[in-house]
């Protein structure tokens, strides 16, 4: 039986965001845990993620200078 290969520019929109989604998804699983030891996501990429989170809900998308600054550990 052949597969037959999906095109991006075949997809719809939604099949697209839904494609990128799981993407992420898996993405962020590999990252986040370790099937073999069965761990969890890690304390500071679980902080990371929870600040991104709320910048989300308060619509700052962006980090302001001061924060890459600090992110980096570079001093003014």
């Amino acid at each position: 039986m052949e597969v037959q290969e999906t095109k991006v520019k075949d997809l719809t929109i939604e099949q697209f965001k839904n494609l990128i989604r799981e993407t992420v998804l898996n993405t962020l699983e590999s990252y986040l845990v370790d099937q073999d030891e069965d761990l969890t996501i890690k304390e500071d990429v679980k902080q990371q993620l929870l600040a991104i989170q709320q910048r989300r809900k308060t619509r700052q998308t962006s980090l302001s200078a001061t924060e890459v600054y600090d992110k980096l550990g570079i001093k003014d």
